[in-house]
């Protein structure tokens, strides 16, 4: 296992030392915020020449993170959907990060093209625009022209970004390692099995096939909305590398003051848009994951245009059940469920005060539910609700915490273009549906049916199992393993205690019987004991008041 972990940073010495530069120059843990020569401080610079030392610590993160590339951009945008591992107000920033890149040269591009879709340039589209729409951290879009006259874009790979991707991913993967084995304050929140679902969701983003069936299940979602345009794709023009489908002319969700002069209904935008997300949420379970302004296009006639829809979330039917539950628990006003289902559905210490974790619960209640529809905030009661969880260190599953981050982002965007608009209000039919049917008798058959399944596995099993447990008691192979924990500082204790004991009685013997050799008529073997007796028995007593103090505390 060292010799493995040795020769990765052997392998990435280079680009693992960009990083360790990066993020000392950003101060990251105050590196700097101490210094007692301030025009050190003030020498230090963000790449875009902003001094460091008046950024906050999670706008250092945030630039840091760009500075450093793909892959850290993707790792904090992932975070961003974690308040109940980092707190709202870093992922607040990380969800500002967007990246500052040069876009690849146009022939870059067409040999990208070229060489995944079999032929040249000329052949596929009437014409290709040379100068990018838009360039990201993975890939650049280009404007073209089928050779039928039918307008589209072309998403292309960023050349050797697969190859960079790799080599960050093996660098995290390893940091990931090196923490969860030795920091037993980030231990608890599970970093290798955060960077192993973040290396799955980032290389589903840079295979583009991926996308291209998202926008597809997208697409037959919503035929029958009017209101809604998903692009169409065209498959033949697309690969691994290359994502073609028809482009949208509509206003970004980000220029406000087009938004504002284009004369339509800004109101009704705004609750067609939540509506579409709400429906992806509740009705479907696979929802576009990134509701920023810029993904969203003000279409003519108040039509939403989607884009870059490689960020997806989806829930199965056991989490739509707890999801449910959940919320049928805080509109019933019932804290002691909610805790139930919030330890059932996440990571929880086993030392975690289940009274005072139900006691904010309970407040948390009393704040938010019973208010007017129209008066409660989504995004304000989901971020108090993170704080709680943070604060009781509960780690939620990613699916879940995904999709409250995604209904946080949704409501500020959906006020972004409407400041009244009330995603409460908008959700409220969506109650009554989920009522029903969870009430409805297809779905109690199918719980009946799966219940059922459960028993008679059971039931199946039972029997062999009851003989085999009592085969092994009578021919004495029956072993029962108990493990004790916390034992081992308690156990410690009375040995040495046992020892000082010992030591004292042997010493006093020693002593009265004046044993041999002798220094003024005392035995020095004698006092010897007796000097380690008193120190082995401060020792104990010092561990016992040490204990005594933290289980106060507690």
């Amino acid at each position: 296992m060292k010799l493995d972990a040795l020769s990765r940073l052997e392998r990435h010495a280079k680009r693992l030392a960009e990083i360790t530069g990066i993020l000392g120059k950003y101060g990251l843990s105050n590196l700097f915020g101490d210094l007692k020569f301030p025009w050190i401080a003030d020498k230090l610079r963000s790449s875009d020449g902003q001094a460091l030392r008046s950024l906050t610590t999670p706008q250092r993160v945030r630039m840091a993170l760009t500075e450093l590339g793909t892959t850290f951009i993707k790792l904090g945008q992932m975070l961003s959907t974690r308040p109940d591992l980092l707190g709202p107000d870093l992922t607040d920033e990380l969800a500002e990060l967007q990246s500052n890149v040069p876009a690849d040269s146009a022939e870059i591009a067409r040999a990208t093209i070229e060489e995944d879709l079999g032929s040249n340039l000329e052949s596929l589209f009437a014409s290709f625009e040379a100068e990018p729409l838009a360039a990201a951290s993975i890939a650049q879009v280009h404007g073209a022209t089928l050779t039928n006259g039918t307008r589209v874009v072309v998403k292309v790979l960023r050349a050797g970004v697969a190859r960079q991707v790799e080599t960050d991913l093996e660098i995290v993967q390893l940091l990931a390692e090196l923490m969860e084995r030795h920091s037993t304050v980030l231990r608890p929140y599970q970093p290798v099995a955060i960077v192993r679902q973040f290396r799955k969701s980032l290389l589903r983003e840079l295979d583009f096939t991926v996308e291209r069936t998202n926008l597809e299940r997208f697409a037959e979602h919503f035929e029958n909305d009017p209101f809604v345009h998903i692009p169409q794709v065209f498959p033949e023009l697309c690969s691994r590398r290359v994502l073609t489908m028809d482009r949208l002319d509509g206003i970004p969700g980000t220029d406000t003051a087009a938004l504002q002069s284009s004369g339509e209904d800004l109101e009704t935008f705004a609750s067609r848009g939540a509506s579409m997300y709400l429906d992806m949420v509740f009705r479907d379970g696979f929802y576009h994951a990134d509701p920023h302004p810029g993904n969203l296009l003000l279409l003519p006639g108040g039509i939403v245009g989607v884009i870059d829809c490689g960020m997806v979330g989806r829930i199965d039917e056991h989490l739509l059940e707890d999801i449910e539950g959940l919320l049928f628990a805080v509109v019933e006003r019932d804290a002691t469920e909610v805790v139930t289902l919030l330890m059932k559905l996440g990571a929880a210490s086993h030392e975690i005060d289940r009274d005072r974790f139900i006691g904010d619960i309970s407040d948390f209640i009393a704040d938010f539910v019973g208010r007017p529809l129209a008066d409660i905030q989504i995004g304000e009661a989901l971020s108090a609700l993170f704080n709680i969880i943070r604060r009781f260190q509960v780690v939620l599953p990613p699916p879940l915490a995904m999709l409250l981050r995604t209904l946080i982002l949704l409501e500020g965007t959906s006020r972004k273009f409407h400041p009244d608009l009330s995603l409460a209000q908008l959700m409220e039919p969506y109650y009554s549906r989920i009522l029903r049917r969870r009430m409805s008798p297809v779905r109690i058959a199918k719980k009946a049916r799966r219940m059922y399944r459960d028993w008679d596995r059971l039931l199946g099993r039972l029997p062999r199992d009851l003989r085999d447990l009592l085969e092994r008691f009578s021919d004495g192979t029956l072993t029962v393993h108990l493990d004790h924990r916390h034992l081992d500082p308690i156990i410690n204790r009375l040995v040495l205690g046992i020892i000082a004991a010992a030591i004292f009685l042997g010493s006093s013997q020693l002593w009265s019987s004046q044993a041999p050799p002798l220094l003024g008529g005392v035995s020095i073997f004698g006092a010897l004991g007796y000097a380690t007796s008193i120190y082995l028995t401060w020792r104990v007593l010092r561990a016992v008041k040490k204990s005594g103090n933290i289980n106060s505390k507690d």
